[in-house]
Formats: C-alpha cells, structure tokens, sequence
C-alpha cells in the first residue's frame, strides 16, 4: 500500500477544503476543546477557622468539609508549621492573600516600587514551597496613589511580565484582585484585571474574584467569572454584608454557573465575618453553599 508522506497529505487536504469550498460541501467539523468539569473545593482563610493551634484549625475545617486554608502576608517563618499541619489531610494551601504592600509597586518612588517587587517575589517563593494556587496582589487601595488609572495600568505592564516570569519559576501565580469603589479606584471588575493578564499573555499572571467586592461592581456574577474565564484562579465568598454565605440573601447560583461554564477547578475560600458561633454557623455556611452549587445548572 502507498504510503502519504507529510507534505502530500498537508497537499491533499489543502485540494480537498479548496473542493468542499467551491462545490458547497461541508468542511470537517473542528473539535471544540472540551472544558474540564467545574468542582467545588471550599476553604477559609486561616483566622475565620477556630481551634487552639493551626493543627486544630486544619482539622476542623476538614472536619466541616473544607479542603483548602489560605493565609494572610507571607509565612515563610510558618512554612515547616503549615506543612507539618496539612500532612496526611487533604486540606492544602489555597492562596496566601498578600494586597498592595501600600501600593508601593506601582508608586512613582523607584525605590519603593523596587522593594515591593523584590517581597512580593519573596511571597511567591514561599507560596511555591507551600504547592500554593498563587498570592493575591491588589495594585493599590484608595489613597495610596495620586496616579491616574491609565498611568497604574502602564506601571502593570511594565512590572507584571518579569513578577510573571518568577511566579512560574515557582510554579504558582500572581492573583490580580478586583476591589470595590469603595476600597480602591483602580481595577474594580474581573475584566479588567483579565485584560492585563490577556495582553501580557503570561501564565504565572492569573486573576480571582470576590463575591463581596462583585455584588458592588459586577452587573451579573456569572458574565464577571465568564470574562475572567482561563485566568480565573482563586475566588472568595462573603455575603452582601461580608457575612458568612447563607447568613443574609446573597445568592450565590449565577456565580456559580459561571465557574461552572468556565470548568472552574480552584478554591473558593471564605473571607468574611461571622454571626454566631463559627464552629456552629461553617458547617452550615459550607453546606448551603453545596446545595447552591447543585442548583447552578447550565
């Protein structure tokens, strides 16, 4: 039998879509790459989970049905701590929440700046070690810069792809966080940040989204994650009044359906206060937070 070799069959294809163009036949259908499918992984961040030692707290929040614990700065005095802590769990690091440092990455003091990028790089080595999803970077909050956005978002550009670079040396992420009106001027809807991450095309460059600072900005949680889409890493959850889920009327669904549309695979942790007893009230924030999940169908 005659075997093709690559450019006559490269040839022949060319021939047989140049036919099917002319002669009105249809082309081969071109597989879509199928989404994985979205799971739910719920955690907290570590000061919301009670118990008397980190060990403790890990244990409860598996206990409620929690598997991921996200810190606050950087550990890296705690990294022996916390791996000793999540051993033979299955909770793991989720993402260590770091903000802005002051806004000093994107101030006009070169020095400032300088030193910002240099910890932050310093928190995503640590968040590496740690096998984290990535650390959470808000640019700046209000009053921290007399900057114009635009003029923020070039510093970004210029700053990002070498922060990136390093991220993925350490095999984890930079969070670009979205804020609300009221906490910052600057990137207040999942968009935005998303743009970013889309020009620099930088994998160690990711964004996360938060259901508190979404019901002030976004017009529609499920289109806010859509747009997110691939870049989507982490996500956290408060109620309206940054309560815990279920504890006011903030329905999660549409959120929902949008992590779902993208095939959303991460964490979603909680960061948000508590009323009433949190080793009475988790149990059910996480539970009504299933039952939410369920009804996101799409």
């Amino acid at each position: 039998m005659h075997q093709m070799n690559r450019r006559s069959f490269l040839k022949a294809c060319a021939i047989g879509s140049a036919v099917a163009a002319v002669s009105g036949l249809p082309l081969p259908a071109v597989a879509e790459e199928k989404k994985p499918a979205a799971v739910l992984k719920l955690g907290s961040q570590e000061g919301r989970i009670p118990g008397g030692s980190l060990k403790e707290k890990i244990s409860n929040l598996e206990k409620w049905g929690g598997c991921g614990m996200e810190f606050g700065g950087n550990p890296k005095g705690r990294i022996k701590e916390i791996q000793d802590a999540i051993k033979g769990t299955g909770v793991k690091v989720s993402a260590l929440c770091w903000g802005s440092h002051g806004g000093d990455l994107v101030s006009m003091d070169l020095e400032k700046r300088k030193k910002g990028i240099q910890d932050l790089k310093d928190t995503l080595d640590t968040a590496g070690e740690l096998e984290s999803t990535g650390v959470i970077f808000v640019p700046c909050f209000n009053r921290q810069s007399d900057l114009k956005p635009e003029e923020i978002r070039k510093i970004l550009i210029d700053i990002l792809p070498d922060i990136g670079d390093h991220a993925r040396k350490c095999k984890t992420r930079v969070l670009l966080e979205p804020l609300n009106n009221g906490e910052t001027f600057y990137m207040k809807k999942l968009e935005q940040a998303a743009s970013i991450c889309n020009e620099l095309k930088n994998t160690g460059l990711a964004v996360m989204g938060d259901f508190y600072h979404m019901k002030k900005e976004e017009t529609s949680d499920k289109e806010a994650f859509v747009a997110a889409g691939s870049y989507l890493h982490h996500v956290h959850l408060a109620s309206t009044t940054r309560v815990l889920p279920g504890q006011d009327d903030r329905s999660y669904v549409e959120g929902f359906r949008g992590l779902k549309t993208i095939g959303y695979q991460d964490y979603c942790s909680l960061e948000c206060g508590c009323k009433g007893k949190p080793e009475e009230e988790i149990p059910k924030a996480f539970n009504f937070l299933k039952k939410q999940w369920e009804e996101a169908t799409i």
